[in-house]
C-alpha cells in the first residue's frame, strides 16, 4: 500500500495554502484539478483522477488509478459523476463557483464536469495554478538545484562524445545516453499543445536557421515532419557551431541550459554575438531583482544588442522568437515570461531560464542559456557551466 501524498504534510499545506490564497482573491469556492503537472505540484505524484481543492481546508484526492493508494481524504471513484457524492461524504457542499482547467482539459472533459456540477458557476483556473507554481518553495528549489548540478555534469562530457564526421543527431543521441545514465527522466514536460520536443535539441550550421512551427529562437528541420524541430542529421562541419540545448529533468523539476561548441575557427561576427549573449546574462544577474518588470529586462537586453549592431540575428535570423526568457520548473514554459509585452513583475522564488541567442548565417547558432532563481539579493545561477564557446577538436 502506498501513500498518495509524497510531499511532507508541511510542504503540501504550503503549496495548497499558496493556491488557496489566490483562489479566494479570485472568488473561487473550489478548484478541480486533473492535469498531470498540477497534480504533481499538489501531491508529489501523478495519478489518474482529480484533486478537489476547496478555498479553505484540506484537499480531497479523487483517484481512479493506480489502485491501493492510501492517506487522508483519498477516495476512489469510477467516473466523474461519483464526485458530488464523495464530496458530500466528506462534509463538502457543492461549490457556487468552481475553477476548472479550461486551457488544458479537453472540451469533452470540461463539458462533462460542468454537467456533474450543474448548479455551479465555472471559471478558468489555469491562471491561478500557473501563478501559484511560478513562486517556488524551498523544497522545489532544492530539486531544481539538484537537477542543475547533474545538468552541468552532463555537459562536461560533451567534448569527449564528439567524433569527426559525426552528425548533429549522432551527437544528440550520445548526449541523451549520458543524460539518462546520470538519471535524466527523459520527459520534457510542456504545458498545452503548442509545441513538442524530445529532450531538447542539438543544432549545427545552417540547420539552426531553419524555421519551425514553434516560438523558438532556434529552429531545426528535425528528422521528420512529424517532429519538425532540432537535429536533422546534418554533418558537423568545420567553421560551424554546435548549439546544445538539452533538458535537465533529473528530479521532476527541470533546469534549462544552452552551451555552444565549435569545430575549427568561426567568424568574428559569431564570437561577437556569443559575447553579447554573455553580457546580457551579466546584466540580468545585476538587474533582475524582485519588483522589476519583465518587459524592462527585455528592453535592456534589446539595447545591448542594438549597441553592438546585432539586431538582425537576435533570437533568430529568418524567424524570430518573441521572448528571451521563461519560467521553468515542472514544465519548461512556466511564468514569468521575459518578453516586450509581458505584464509580469519578478518575485522572490521565480525560476527563469534566460536565453539570449543569435543565429549567424553561414556559421550557426550562438549564445547561452542559464536557469536562475530570483532571490531578494538578485539571481542565483543554477547552471554554472563554462560559458565561452568550447572547441570540439
Amino acid at each position: 500500500m502506498n501513500q498518495l501524498l509524497l510531499l511532507s504534510p508541511e510542504e503540501a499545506a504550503l503549496r495548497r495554502g499558496n493556491l488557496q490564497s489566490l483562489m479566494r482573491a479570485k472568488g473561487l469556492d473550489a478548484m478541480l484539478v486533473c492535469d498531470n503537472a498540477n497534480l504533481f505540484y499538489l501531491s508529489g505524484r501523478v495519478f489518474a483522477g482529480y484533486a478537489y481543492i476547496p478555498a479553505e481546508g484540506d484537499a480531497v484526492w479523487l483517484v481512479r488509478r493506480p489502485v491501493e493508494l492510501t492517506g487522508s481524504n483519498v477516495c476512489y471513484i469510477h467516473k466523474p459523476e461519483n464526485i458530488p457524492d464523495v464530496l458530500l461524504s466528506q462534509g463538502l457542499a457543492a461549490p457556487d463557483v468552481l475553477g476548472l482547467e479550461f486551457d488544458i482539459a479537453s472540451y469533452s472533459m470540461v463539458t462533462r464536469l460542468m454537467g456533474v456540477f450543474d448548479g455551479s458557476r465555472f471559471e478558468n483556473a489555469n491562471g491561478i495554478l500557473r501563478a501559484a507554481r511560478s513562486v517556488k518553495t524551498a523544497v522545489e528549489l532544492s530539486m531544481l538545484r539538484e537537477s542543475g548540478v547533474k545538468h552541468v555534469e552532463v555537459y562536461r562530457h560533451i567534448p569527449a562524445l564528439y567524433e569527426p564526421g559525426m552528425t548533429d543527431h549522432e551527437l544528440q543521441v550520445g548526449i541523451e545516453r549520458v543524460s539518462r545514465i546520470e538519471g535524466c527522466l527523459g520527459v520534457f514536460r510542456i504545458s498545452g499543445q503548442s509545441m513538442e520536443l524530445f529532450m531538447g535539441s542539438v543544432l549545427t550550421g545552417k540547420n539552426a536557421d531553419e524555421p519551425t512551427p514553434y516560438d523558438f529562437a532556434m529552429g531545426g528541420a528535425g528528422l521528420s515532419p512529424t517532429l519538425p524541430v532540432g537535429a536533422c542529421g546534418e554533418e558537423i562541419k568545420e567553421h560551424s557551431t554546435v548549439m546544445v540545448d538539452m533538458s535537465g529533468n533529473f528530479t521532476g523539476y527541470m533546469t534549462d541550459m544552452t552551451r555552444v561548441f565549435s569545430v575549427g575557427e568561426i567568424s568574428d561576427e559569431a564570437r561577437k554575438a556569443h559575447q553579447c549573449s554573455i553580457e546580457i546574462c551579466r546584466m540580468f544577474e545585476k538587474e533582475a531583482l524582485p519588483g522589476v518588470e519583465a518587459s524592462t529586462l527585455y528592453r535592456m537586453a534589446e539595447d545591448i544588442v542594438a549597441e553592438r549592431g546585432l539586431e538582425r540575428y537576435f533570437m533568430g535570423h529568418r524567424q524570430h522568437a518573441s521572448f528571451i526568457g521563461h519560467g521553468i520548473g515542472i514544465e519548461v514554459n512556466e511564468l514569468p515570461v521575459i518578453a516586450p509585452r509581458s505584464r509580469a513583475v519578478l518575485e522572490v522564488g521565480n525560476v527563469i531560464a534566460l536565453e539570449p541567442k543569435f543565429v549567424i548565417p553561414g556559421t550557426g547558432a550562438v549564445g547561452i542559456e542559464n536557469t536562475y532563481h530570483i532571490t531578494a539579493d538578485g539571481p542565483e545561477c543554477l547552471t554554472p557551466a563554462p560559458e565561452e564557446i568550447i572547441s570540439l577538436v
